[in-house]
């Protein structure tokens, strides 16, 4: 089988027949990509298409990374990061897998990635993967109304990525999932306007908000979660933005110490220098559009 650099696989185990479609995470990996970075780039490119013009030469690619995101869904209605039926939740008791992060389950963040993909590529909550997606969905819900996040911490990220989805399925900011999720991102706001979670949320033992003093992306995903809900106007956002302001550095950045992206729960995390740069520009400059449009709502995907 041939691979197309960048958007190929060898195989899939669980889903051999799904024509390869992906992108992946590096700058140079032709042999794993990734649901969530290959729906990112689906998006994009769907975007670019609608927006600037950009002609029919990505169409293809477009259709392929749409066949292969639907084709890896899991049979429960969720999207893993790296294949379908990754479940097998007893290997992580065998010796060598002591970390607990064997294998490559479905998880909120990943699951309102494809969502978002498939709802701003056209399909509505009626058709099969939407519903499936959307009813898993409804069911990992926290009972405080947040989202697992696996590749970021935690459950900001995961719930901003699931209010984007939700937003982008056509759910508004009274939908009771919407609501609950906008309101415990409202609740655990911290005092200087920004918010922050601390790693040990992926503790076996949960049981609500690790909280930690606020971290530039961390706040931008608030902030972009509370938007997707429709909350522009909520002073919950205005004191998050007014924080990302007073907290940019002389160089336009912002300083971030902090480990906030995913390596394997409870064992190791990783800390993205690009993640204090471009989330804050992308929560400062929806702020300023939506408050600039005649429409609160966000058009795309994400």
């Amino acid at each position: 089988m041939q691979v197309v650099p960048h958007q190929g696989r060898l195989t899939d185990i669980e889903r051999p027949d799904v024509r390869p479609g992906g992108w992946a995470f590096q700058y140079n990996n032709a042999h794993y990509p990734d649901l969530d970075d290959t729906a990112v780039v689906v998006m994009g490119f769907d975007r670019a298409r609608k927006e600037l013009g950009t002609g029919p030469e990505r169409d293809e690619a477009i259709v392929r990374g749409r066949e292969w995101v639907a084709g890896l869904q899991s049979s429960n209605g969720g999207w893993g990061a790296f294949d379908a039926e990754n479940t097998y939740h007893y290997l992580n008791n065998i010796p060598f897998a002591d970390h607990g992060a064997l294998l490559d389950p479905p998880t909120a963040d990943v699951t309102a990635r494809c969502i978002s993909m498939l709802a701003q590529l056209g399909e509505t909550p009626d058709s099969g993967a939407m519903r499936a997606g959307l009813a898993w969905l409804e069911r990992e819900q926290m009972p405080d109304g947040s989202w697992f996040g696996r590749w970021g911490v935690n459950y900001i990220y995961g719930t901003w990525s699931v209010l984007c989805a939700l937003n982008a399925a056509g759910l508004d900011g009274a939908a009771p999932s919407v609501r609950k999720a906008a309101d415990w991102l409202v609740s655990i706001q911290n005092g200087d306007g920004g918010w922050g979670e601390d790693c040990t949320s992926y503790k076996l033992d949960y049981r609500g908000h690790e909280a930690a003093p606020s971290t530039a992306s961390q706040t931008a995903w608030a902030l972009l979660g509370l938007m997707a809900a429709g909350d522009v106007e909520h002073p919950a956002v205005q004191r998050g933005i007014a924080y990302l302001r007073r907290t940019q550095d002389e160089t336009g950045s912002w300083r971030q110490d902090a480990y906030t992206g995913g390596g394997f729960p409870r064992v190791f995390y990783l800390r993205y220098h690009g993640y204090p740069k471009f989330f804050p520009l992308w929560a400062l400059a929806r702020y300023r559009n939506l408050r600039r449009a005649n429409s609160r709502r966000i058009a795309y995907g994400m």
